[in-house]
């Protein structure tokens, strides 16, 4: 009994922790990835990714305003959001909207949408009035912001000579989670011989149907996990439950030459804290293979 009761004790002075300490303890992560045909004159490009605000449990414009002052402080060349800005409803967005406008990046700010973007969780029908409303104002908050949202579509970015793809699924995960991601749609007419990042917001997309295509992916960012918001990392190791659901849940994995790179999220769900597994800004150095 006294052994369950330190336990027990420990367990929930770390998630008082977590609430009061590692709520909003931004860390930044730092992640060299190599591409095999990235262009030369791009070597050392910046991209900074964030994934799972969940501005519906984001409590406090300030320390949204902290985030934006960390990620213009980089300079990024490019600016990635892999989806979930909402937890139900577009509304929850307003009060950060001109927060969010700050972002900045050289060569614009591209978005996703998450499993929670399309408000299938408030139990409304899709067909009903009040469902389209919600979405489709949630689309338009996506522009207000200023991110360019990729629906099953893909952009050619171009810098300085060089290109490379953006492509960008709607939310696609395995088991009972929303299917509205389509990769061929999203591949249609996309050069493969630049190389090709894919944003798509849940990492079963990845181990379900990118690693087994045909298609010639190079790097797919991904969110959805949060890192369970709980666990542990550290240098040369991480490890948090949600491994048990997820094979890659956060950082950079690498199979048969594609690579997959897992945000841990910025946001919070459900509760409203973190221990171990910090809210995430990645910032992405990718470079030509050697």
């Amino acid at each position: 009994k006294k052994s369950a009761l330190f336990m027990s004790s420990i367990l929930f002075t770390s998630l008082l922790i977590g609430m009061k300490w590692g709520r909003y303890n931004f860390k930044k992560n730092y992640q060299d990835i190599e591409i095999n045909n990235w262009p030369n004159l791009l070597d050392n490009y910046k991209i900074i990714h964030i994934s799972d605000l969940h501005l519906g449990s984001f409590n406090s414009v300030e320390k949204l305003e902290e985030v934006v002052s960390i990620i213009n402080a980089e300079e990024p060349d490019l600016i990635v959001f892999t989806g979930d800005l909402v937890n139900n409803y577009y509304h929850e967005s307003i009060p950060f909207i001109d927060t969010l406008k700050k972002l900045n990046a050289k060569d614009g700010k591209f978005s996703i949408l998450g499993n929670h973007d399309y408000g299938d969780y408030t139990g409304l029908d899709r067909n009903s009035k009040q469902w389209k409303q919600n979405f489709s104002k949630l689309l338009e908050i996506q522009k207000e912001i200023g991110f360019d949202l990729l629906l099953n579509e893909s952009r050619i970015i171009n810098i300085r000579n060089s290109s490379f793809n953006l492509v960008g699924v709607e939310n696609w995960g395995a088991g009972n989670f929303n299917k509205d991601g389509d990769l061929n749609l999203s591949m249609k007419g996309v050069d493969d011989t630049l190389p090709t990042i894919l944003l798509s917001h849940d990492p079963s997309h990845w181990t379900e149907r990118v690693i087994n295509s045909s298609y010639k992916i190079d790097l797919q960012l991904s969110g959805h996990t949060h890192g369970m918001q709980f666990g542990v990392e550290l240098p040369g190791f991480k490890w948090s439950p949600i491994k048990y659901r997820y094979k890659y849940w956060a950082g950079l994995y690498n199979v048969d030459d594609k690579q997959i790179y897992v945000n841990r999220g910025l946001g919070h769900l459900g509760y409203a804290g973190r221990v171990g597994i910090m809210p995430d800004v990645s910032i992405i150095n990718i470079k030509k293979t050697v």
